[in-house]
């Protein structure tokens, strides 16, 4: 969806329509209106550039800001996100991560984008500054009418923040639904496996079992359903047979062949 690499397969359409079809001008546009935050706040900044080289670049190269108006611009982006902009003559190793953090939800918001695509934006951040960050993309969400694709293994942090969840296993959608929907009533087995691990204060008595079997390559997936090797309810068909994404209820899609038997 940000146009980093080329899809291996199905379509990218932005607003309905595929970039492949728009005209150069409206590609170009459509590029900036999607952005992403990267997982790693200390590897994904330019150690080398300022916060306001690292913030205002794009936005100056694409024409959103001038010269006269650079420091300024700048300034109230790194504010929108949180940070003095006092600070925007430093390099990025003179923050910590979660100051970091905060600078690449600037850079990105600096092109002014519609969507932006968080990849584990959290994860490797300590569990305070996470409920800052999280915080921050809920405030922004409402301030600028954000669409966000948030990317987690944690689904306390998928249920917090989401409207709706894609929950995959091994490259494939196995069950899709809002959120309310899914962590209420899970199709899945695989979905029922993952909610079925998550700690809190009502489980602290409960014995975890994590699920069986290791996982498989991702380049040499098993054959039929991928999740047949570590399933409880696997079936002879679920070795051989791919379960499609089927409806079993509004807006609630399930891929597994236990949906046939009921």
């Amino acid at each position: 969806a940000a146009g980093l690499l080329t899809p291996s397969g199905g379509e990218v359409r932005i607003n309905g329509v595929r970039p492949s079809d728009m005209n150069s001008a409206a590609a170009h546009a459509a590029r900036l209106t999607v952005q992403m935050i990267f997982q790693d706040p200390y590897a994904s900044l330019n150690p080398r550039l300022r916060v306001d080289e690292i913030v205002g670049e794009a936005a100056r190269i694409h024409g959103l800001v001038d010269n006269a108006g650079f420091d300024d611009y700048v300034s109230a982006q790194l504010e929108r996100a949180g940070l003095d902009p006092a600070l925007r003559q430093r390099y990025p190793h003179q923050f910590s991560g979660g100051q970091r953090q905060r600078i690449g939800i600037a850079r990105a918001l600096a092109v002014q984008p519609s969507m932006l695509v968080c990849d584990e934006a959290v994860a490797a951040l300590d569990v305070s500054i996470q409920a800052q960050i999280l915080n921050l993309f809920m405030d922004l969400r409402e301030e600028l009418n954000l669409t966000y694709l948030f990317i987690s293994h944690d689904l306390g942090v998928v249920e917090h923040l989401s409207d709706r969840v894609v929950i995959m296993y091994l490259g494939r959608v196995v069950e899709t639904a809002t959120v309310d929907e899914v962590f209420q009533r899970p199709n899945h087995p695989y979905t029922q496996a993952l909610l079925a691990e998550i700690p809190s204060l009502k489980s602290r008595h409960k014995v975890f079992t994590a699920i069986k079997g290791e996982i498989p390559s991702p380049l040499n997936p098993p054959g039929g359903c991928h999740f047949h090797p570590r399933c409880p309810h696997a079936m002879p068909r679920c070795k051989t047979e791919v379960p499609t994404l089927k409806g079993i209820a509004i807006n609630h899609l399930s891929a597994c062949h236990l949906n046939d038997m009921a």
